[in-house]
């Protein structure tokens, strides 16, 4: 039976009739069209369906959409309202991204954790990327990155991160 769930994705209030138990991702990537957000393992593991629920970094993979109900859901698309966001650029800029897969749950991961630090060590910015596993770059280039788009970042870009991280009253 399916169900009608509220929520706000990447700004929008949106409602949508879906299988309760159905995955959050799988409700992004087919009933949105999103699919800015990958799936990596499927268990929760790798990190690529990242995205930002109610401020807080989540696996879509893992959550069924009954329990999206009346949340805020951030996804890569809406990091970038009119441009690329400075962390995108900064991937690309550094060759942050290899195949692909893992880079939007990296991304959405440097935008929780840079939305909390302004000036990571490598210590915190491994700490920021736990859960989110990349096979191809050795990770080098994915900290260059993060250390660039921190450094580029200018207070607005900061404020809205602010936002982006609030918690759910």
């Amino acid at each position: 039976m399916k169900r009608t769930v509220n929520l706000t994705l990447n700004g929008i209030s949106h409602q949508v009739t879906v299988h309760p138990m159905g995955r959050l991702l799988d409700v992004l990537r087919h009933e949105f069209g999103l699919t800015g957000t990958k799936e990596g393992c499927g268990e929760g593991e790798c990190g690529s369906c990242s995205v930002l629920l109610d401020g807080e970094l989540v696996n879509s993979c893992l959550i069924p959409i009954a329990q999206v109900e009346g949340s805020r859901v951030i996804t890569i698309e809406g990091l970038a309202a009119k441009a690329l966001h400075p962390i995108q650029n900064a991937f690309l800029q550094c060759g942050g991204a290899q195949c692909g897969i893992c880079t939007p749950g990296m991304i959405v991961a440097t935008a929780n954790l840079l939305g909390h630090t302004a000036s990571p060590t490598l210590e915190q910015i491994r700490e920021g990327l736990n859960g989110n596993l990349c096979r191809c770059t050795g990770y080098t280039r994915i900290f260059d990155a993060i250390r660039s788009a921190a450094q580029s970042m200018t207070d607005r870009d900061r404020e809205e991160l602010t936002v982006l991280m609030e918690k759910k009253p």
